[in-house]
């Protein structure tokens, strides 16, 4: 591990690598239940932590799947279905995206995660792609679409 349990990782160092933690959802979350305001004042202080410490590019808590719609597409066209979803495991109840220098620093950032009811919680945690990661297939054109792209959203 990059940092000690209880401890933030070191972000002095150049940022190299963004990052998707994906909260899975939970009965609890499915069923509409609100987090306490005991919850909600841990998290902001969390968020606001890893804001500070330059980790946080940002993050939101999701409603339950029984407000959403499923898209699928395939050759034979689209299909849209209301949810709610079954296999709670598989859904998601909110997310969080990180700037980290290894998925260890991330893995020790949300080990801090505040859970004050010590309730189960499984968080997915993957790399988002980089440009870099596409090779020659990103050319010089579809670079400076991205570029534009995110100095827009900057906005």
């Amino acid at each position: 591990m990059a940092a000690v349990s209880g401890h933030p990782p070191d972000t002095t160092k150049e940022i190299r690598m963004r990052c998707m933690a994906i909260i899975k959802a939970s009965p609890e979350s499915e069923a509409g239940i609100l987090p306490s305001e005991r919850q909600l004042t841990a998290m902001g202080a969390f968020n606001q932590e890893l804001l500070n410490a330059g980790v946080l590019l940002g993050g939101e808590g999701l409603h339950p799947s029984a407000r959403g719609l499923r898209l699928q597409l395939d050759a034979h066209g689209s299909r849209v279905t209301s949810g709610p979803f079954a296999a709670t495991g598989e859904l998601i109840a909110g997310f969080w995206l990180l700037q980290v220098n290894t998925l260890d620093d991330a893995v020790a950032w949300l080990k801090r995660m505040p859970n004050p009811d010590n309730a189960p919680i499984e968080i997915e945690l993957r790399p988002v792609f980089e440009a870099e990661d596409f090779g020659t297939a990103f050319t010089a054109e579809a670079r400076a679409l991205e570029d534009a792209l995110r100095q827009q959203l900057a906005h």
